[in-house]
């Protein structure tokens, strides 16, 4: 499959990870049909060869398929090689690949048929109090929350930013969430250290992920003014919005930039969102194809730029 591809200097090259599904499969849609050469990722290879099947079948040629498990190092530098060997640069990396930080009562994959008629009439609020009920936050899935969405992130960017200083016009688009957002953040010191990123330090930012973790452990979340409900998930999009703002000021001719794109009907939300996956990976690719240069640093909602508060 990757022999079929070929790529000119002036052709863009993306790469998308967790593209087999959701949004992750609609950037991919939509960013391939603007003529960019896209690298799909996914962690099962058997469904992520599927999705580029699909996505051929729309025409689609440029999509090319190679395994990617974030919180696997081994992984990671197995695509950062092919990369470097492949192309020897990288344009456009957007980060979806994503976990909900919770254990989920039912399986989000036959949720869509089964949630339909509960949630009918039902508005934001009440989605997400469904969406509640239905979840358990336990220690296992929270340390996996901050795994995948935090660490696991940082290590792909880490690894392909060489790649992407390569490109004459390189950007970082972080698939984020607006209950990343730092008023969800009850305690106020928590809150000014994690949004004086010309203070804060990656250092300072794994400190804070492990005093959350032991406070989630403790039973003390709520004592200590963590975000209450999906907490973990809450934390570590926060977190990687305050690292996207200090890459963002370290790397001055990337572009790094956060998206928020939308409550959608996707697995991490057991199909409980309003939006589609096409109008929230809309979003997404539009941040990835802002004109050349263009803001970094910023975080993105509505399609607009918004408050990291």
């Amino acid at each position: 499959m990757e022999e079929a591809i070929s790529s000119s200097p002036s052709t863009r090259i993306a790469l998308v990870t967790g593209g087999n599904k959701g949004i992750g499969l609609e950037v991919c849609r939509q960013l391939a049909g603007n003529g960019v050469t896209v690298i799909l990722t996914a962690r099962d290879e058997t469904r992520g060869t599927a999705a580029v099947e699909n996505l051929r079948a729309l025409r689609l040629s440029n999509v090319i398929f190679h395994q990617l498990d974030i919180t696997d190092g081994s992984s990671i530098s197995r695509l950062s090689d092919f990369m470097k060997s492949r192309f020897g640069r990288l344009d456009i990396l957007v980060n979806n690949a994503a976990f909900g930080g919770v254990e989920y009562a039912r399986d989000p994959a036959y949720t869509s048929v089964t949630s339909e008629e509960e949630l009918s009439g039902m508005d934001r609020d009440q989605r997400l109090e469904w969406l509640w009920i239905n979840s358990q936050e336990t220690y296992d899935a929270a340390k996996k929350g901050l795994q995948t969405n935090y660490y696991g992130t940082k290590h792909v960017i880490e690894a392909l930013l060489p790649l992407l200083q390569a490109s004459s016009d390189g950007r970082i688009v972080n698939v984020s969430s607006d209950f990343g957002l730092l008023r969800f953040f009850r305690n106020e010191e928590l809150k000014q250290e994690l949004n004086d990123v010309g203070k804060l330090t990656e250092e300072r930012l794994d400190e804070l992920l492990d005093m959350f973790l032991k406070d989630f452990e403790a039973g003390t979340i709520d004592a200590r003014g963590w975000p209450m409900y999906f907490s973990a998930y809450k934390v570590a999009k926060a977190a990687m919005n305050a690292y996207s703002r200090i890459l963002a000021t370290k790397q001055p001719t990337l572009r790094v930039n956060c998206v928020h794109p939308g409550y959608i009907k996707t697995d991490i939300t057991m199909h409980s969102g309003l939006l589609t996956p096409e109008e929230g990976g809309s979003r997404v690719a539009k941040v990835a194809l802002l004109p050349e240069g263009g803001v970094t640093g910023a975080f993105f909602e509505d399609g607009e730029e918004a408050s990291f508060v």
